[in-house]
């Protein structure tokens, strides 16, 4: 069996095992999925056991995979529950972490392009890792829970349209105009997407749904492909595409197949989260370079560097900004929500690392810092608020996600 086979193999395994120890430890601690699927990707890496390695096959199957994440992330976004004082309070906030992620990253980077991708990491928010520790707790229908995701939605947007804009590698008026078209055919798709749909287009939804013909899955892929093949004729990253595409197929499947949206979503999450996904995160486990992070010196000082910049970067302007009803628990537990970072982190670093713009060693310890803010923070502000008395519900089996 050929190497690429062998790691293919190990890594469908690992996709197996980790909803199984995400499930066991979840019982008692809420555990990301992500975080096992990462490190047991470096316990079979080089680094380690050597049992697996990066290959062509893999490496395809892994950017398939961060598409199909950036794709799903758009679509979990529901902007018509994040609008008015705390949509501008959130933006604004993202805003401020954005001057001084940049800052900071150029300080620590010693040069623009280091800095960017650094300070970009720094503005995310896995609102996907937040989301369902906010749902178990019976948190996520309350104000509390619509505020924190109205900061985590634009802390996930926002770090995609400023890497169309700054990691482009073009002058910012460029890109911003480039930007602006594809911003234009975005609206296009949106307003093609609210309009009815013919009746046929509805029954042939429902009539294939359980059928080997899947029309609305094959549709909504073709979505996706046509939106990535718009965002690359324009020269822009093609996570712009996929996010766009999330976020049209939301309002498409909304209104043209309400009752078969939920049925698609899950066959869409099936390829996703049951396969593409976690090869991914996987991977990323694999080309981890922990050689670097364990030898000392800058490399590993900048882990915790990184974490406590998450708290400054993405959780001061939060705390400045929050919305002026929440007390000083909930806008503790919201910065501690909104500062919870991990795929986009990901996804950020391994461009980084691909344009030689970052070493291996830098992106690991910003994933590091990242891994261990999905560990901490949601967990703290969920204690927070249960000592507070402010969670609806105690979180008695938050387990662990593949959603962010």
């Amino acid at each position: 069996m050929s190497h690429s086979g062998t790691t293919l193999i190990l890594i469908m395994a690992i996709a197996v095992l980790a909803p199984l120890l995400a499930y066991g430890v979840g019982r008692r601690l809420p555990v990301p999925l992500v975080i096992f699927e990462i490190l047991l990707g470096i316990l079979v890496g080089p680094d380690v056991l050597g049992w697996a390695e990066p290959s062509e096959l893999v490496e395809g199957l892994s950017q398939l995979g961060l598409t199909m994440l950036i794709f799903l992330a758009g679509y979990e976004i529901e902007f018509g529950k994040v609008r008015g004082d705390t949509l501008r309070r959130s933006v604004q906030a993202w805003l401020l972490a954005l001057v001084l992620g940049l800052g900071a990253g150029v300080l620590i980077g010693g040069g623009y392009e280091k800095g960017v991708f650094v300070g970009v990491a720094l503005t995310s928010t896995a609102l996907g890792t937040v989301l369902p520790v906010l749902r178990d707790s019976g948190d996520l229908k309350g104000r509390f829970g619509t505020v924190v995701m109205a900061f985590g939605a634009v802390g996930e947007f926002g770090p995609v349209i400023a890497m169309a804009l700054l990691l482009s590698g073009r002058r910012p008026g460029e890109s911003a105009a480039l930007l602006a078209v594809f911003a234009a055919l975005t609206a296009a798709a949106v307003f093609w997407a609210l309009r009815p749909r013919p009746p046929w287009f509805s029954r042939i939804i429902a009539k294939t749904l359980h059928t080997s013909g899947q029309f609305a899955v094959r549709f909504v892929f073709l979505l996706l492909a046509l939106m990535l093949g718009a965002s690359q004729a324009l020269g822009l990253d093609v996570l712009l595409g996929a996010f766009a595409a999330g976020l049209v197929t939301r309002l498409l499947l909304t209104g043209a197949a309400p009752e078969s949206g939920p049925q698609i979503l899950e066959k869409v999450e099936g390829v996703g989260f049951g396969f593409l996904v976690p090869v991914f995160f996987v991977v990323t486990g694999i080309e981890f370079d922990l050689d670097s992070l364990l030898s000392g010196g800058r490399t590993l000082l900048l882990l915790p560097l990184f974490l406590a910049l998450f708290l400054v970067v993405r959780g001061g302007p939060i705390w400045l900004l929050a919305p002026r009803d929440l007390g000083r628990t909930d806008r503790t537990g919201l910065v501690l929500y909104g500062s919870t970072a991990l795929p986009l982190v990901v996804a950020i670093t391994t461009i980084g690392v691909d344009d030689k713009a970052m070493t291996a060693g830098e992106a690991a310890a910003l994933v590091g810092a990242a891994m261990v803010s999905v560990l901490v923070f949601p967990l703290l502000a969920l204690r927070l608020r249960e000592r507070a008395g402010a969670g609806a519900r105690p979180a008695d089996e938050v387990t662990g996600s593949e959603s962010w």
